[in-house]
This record gives structure tokens, sequence and C-alpha cells, in this order.
């Protein structure tokens, strides 16, 4: 297992066996990258992407996953990665319309949706499911953006493979023991609900080795 793109029990492990695997600061990239690290942030509502070993009380009772608007939490933490039918070379940025897997670094389990009713506004449930990053075909989110590949100062989408649904949030709020966090949510049409974008994180740089040959294991660092 390539320890750089699987999620770890935690987030600095994770940063740090990348770094003892012999990877180097580069220069900021302008697009997402495969192995890549990243935090996501819902435009609309300045909450970030998140999850935590706290589980739904109805629905699927699987892990849950809300928004958050704290910038520091490293609970909102997802590695973006490929899935069984598509890979992501580590460095290699992501394309529009690639479907790709995001797991939660310090639990391991990836962003997944079902039919089950999400809690707070009924649409349709976003849970974190599987053990060390496999899961399930129910794991699978196509990006929509604009251009050719997935830029990191563009919102884009990310829509459910199975379901068609688009994630979102649109606002609802969680009492104890997750008091304030948003509702994290699929629905068709969501609109400006709908729109996230790549914030801090570790991406993932190509660069030329000295055999002039494509190297895929250097990074770029923004937390």
């Amino acid at each position: 297992m390539d320890n750089c793109t699987l999620p770890s029990q935690f987030l600095l492990r994770s940063i740090l066996l990348c770094f003892l695997f012999g990877l180097s600061i580069g220069t900021e990239l302008s697009f997402v990258t495969c192995g890549s690290v990243v935090k996501l942030l819902n435009v609309k509502h300045n909450v970030r992407l998140h999850s935590h070993d706290v589980r739904y009380g109805s629905g699927s009772g699987q892990q849950s996953v809300t928004g958050v608007t704290s910038v520091e939490d490293s609970n909102s933490y997802w590695s973006v990665r490929g899935t069984g039918g598509e890979a992501c070379q580590r460095g290699i940025p992501v394309k529009c319309g690639q479907t790709i897997r995001l797991t939660h670094v310090n639990t391991g389990r990836n962003l997944h949706s079902h039919y089950f009713a999400s809690p707070l506004s009924s649409n349709q449930e976003v849970s974190a499911f599987g053990e060390e990053g496999e899961g399930d075909h129910l794991d699978e989110w196509t990006v929509e953006c604009g251009g050719g590949v997935w830029a990191r100062d563009e919102a884009v989408r990310f829509r459910h493979r199975s379901t068609d649904a688009l994630l979102a949030v649109t606002g609802e709020q969680y009492g104890r023991p997750i008091h304030g966090q948003r509702e994290v949510h699929a629905m068709a049409g969501a609109g400006p609900h709908g729109l996230w974008r790549a914030m801090e994180g570790v991406y993932m740089k190509p660069s030329e080795n000295a055999l002039g040959n494509r190297d895929y294991s250097h990074s770029h660092t923004e937390f």
C-alpha cells in the first residue's frame, strides 16, 4: 500500500511518512492532483467537509459527515484517490469528469452516499464508510468542473456516481454531540449549495528526475 496516498490513523503520521519517503516542498500548484491530502470548502456556507468517529443515530448508522467552520481541525482532511475501475496516479492532475474517492485521513473511511434519508433535511444521506480506504462502489464521486483539470481556485461539484446526486450543504445545524456543525447531504439540483473549493493541504506535484522521466513523488504543503 502507498502510505502517501492511502489514509493513516492520524494526519501527522500520514504527512511524516510522505516526507520520510523522500518528498520535498515544491512551488504552489494551481490544480489538484491524485494522492493529495486536502480540505474542501463549501463556498456558499463557508464550512469545510468534515468527519469524525461519531455515527448517525438514524438512517444507515454509519460514520457521520458534516461541515465545520473551523479552519484548523485535522478531521477535515481528505485524501484524493482513484477507484477500483479508474486509476489515479500520484501527482497527476485530476481531470474534469474523472471519478475519484475521497478518503477521510484520520479514520480511513471513504466519502459515501446511498438512499437513506439525511437526519435533518431528509435529503440523501452522506456518510463515511469502509476500513483503511477500502469500501464499495457507493464511495465513487465524479468531479465536475469547467476546464480540463480540477483547478484549485475553481469551485467544483462532486456528483455521486451511483445515485447522480450532488454533494451539498443547505445550512441545517446539528445539536449535541456535534453542536453547530452543518449537515452535509447529497441532492439533485444543488445550485450554489453544491460548490466546493480545494483549500489547505499537502498537494502532490509531478517533477522531472535526473533521467528526464516524470517523477510524481513531490509535494506542495499548505496549512
